[in-house]
């Protein structure tokens, strides 16, 4: 049996998001703004999707979610900022593409790449300074070419990935920080810091944060790369990929009729 490695609190996640429910709508910019792009990839898609499962960020268990389908039964699985939590990523992609009819469609979006780079930086450039080491506070993320390698992992044909960066900016670290616990987004990794952080951390880390990531107004620069996913249940109908050694003409021949 595969090990699936262990680096995200199930628990921490689960609490964070059901901590963000209530007030949720004051914090869901960033939600709103990926899933209005999110659907304009889907409405560019020239198709009528009539069985769609749209798998929650806010559900305890994505896995249990699919379960409830039967194999090659749904024509769209969507996601939106719910993928980014995973521990077992290759897994429940290769289950979403079960549950897809032939010819069926992936379509998600997820922070990844250089999110909250700024951030991390500034945390461990502070807690280096106040305390003399370093603890694990910002997530990894997927980076694009490990998205568009996880598409083909999971059994996907034609995957695409691609990435929108949007920067947001913010007067001080204290209203980012309020906005990510706002969101559900908070520090979830299974080998964090639980203990509280003393405030003399996140002081220093304003000071970096502004002195390196800041615009001329002195507002932080706050990174957020959101990946996007498509890919589609195979089906004969597809285009597939040329035999290597196919083309009709070859490099050096077009090089030199340039030349």
């Amino acid at each position: 049996m595969r090990k699936v490695p262990k680096i995200f609190d199930n628990q921490a996640v689960a609490t964070h998001r059901k901590r963000a429910t209530k007030n949720f709508a004051s914090y869901d910019f960033l939600y709103k703004e990926v899933n209005k792009r999110l659907k304009e990839r889907k409405a560019d898609i020239k198709r009528n999707f009539t069985k769609i499962l749209e798998l929650s960020a806010w559900s305890k268990n994505q896995l249990d979610e699919l379960a409830q389908f039967p194999p090659a039964t749904v024509d769209l699985v969507e996601s939106n900022f719910a993928l980014h939590w995973i521990n077992d990523l290759p897994g429940l992609l290769s289950k979403i593409q079960k549950v897809l009819k032939p010819d069926g469609l992936f379509l998600a979006a997820f922070p990844g790449g250089e999110t909250l780079q700024e951030l991390r930086e500034a945390l461990s450039a502070a807690e280096t300074i106040t305390t003399g080491g370093v603890s694990p506070r910002v997530s990894p993320f997927v980076g694009l070419s490990d998205a568009a390698a996880l598409l083909q992992r999971g059994g996907f044909a034609l995957p695409v990935a691609d990435i929108d960066r949007i920067t947001i900016t913010y007067k001080n670290i204290f209203t980012l920080m309020q906005d990510l616990r706002g969101m559900g987004e908070t520090g979830a990794l299974f080998e964090r810091v639980k203990n509280f952080t003393k405030a003399e951390v996140f002081y220093e880390a304003e000071k970096v944060y502004k002195k390196y990531f800041s615009d001329q107004e002195g507002n932080l620069l706050v990174t957020v790369d959101i990946i996007f996913m498509t890919g589609w249940a195979p089906h004969h109908s597809q285009p597939l990929p040329k035999k290597p050694g196919s083309a009709n003409l070859s490099l050096a021949k077009a090089l030199k009729k340039q030349l």
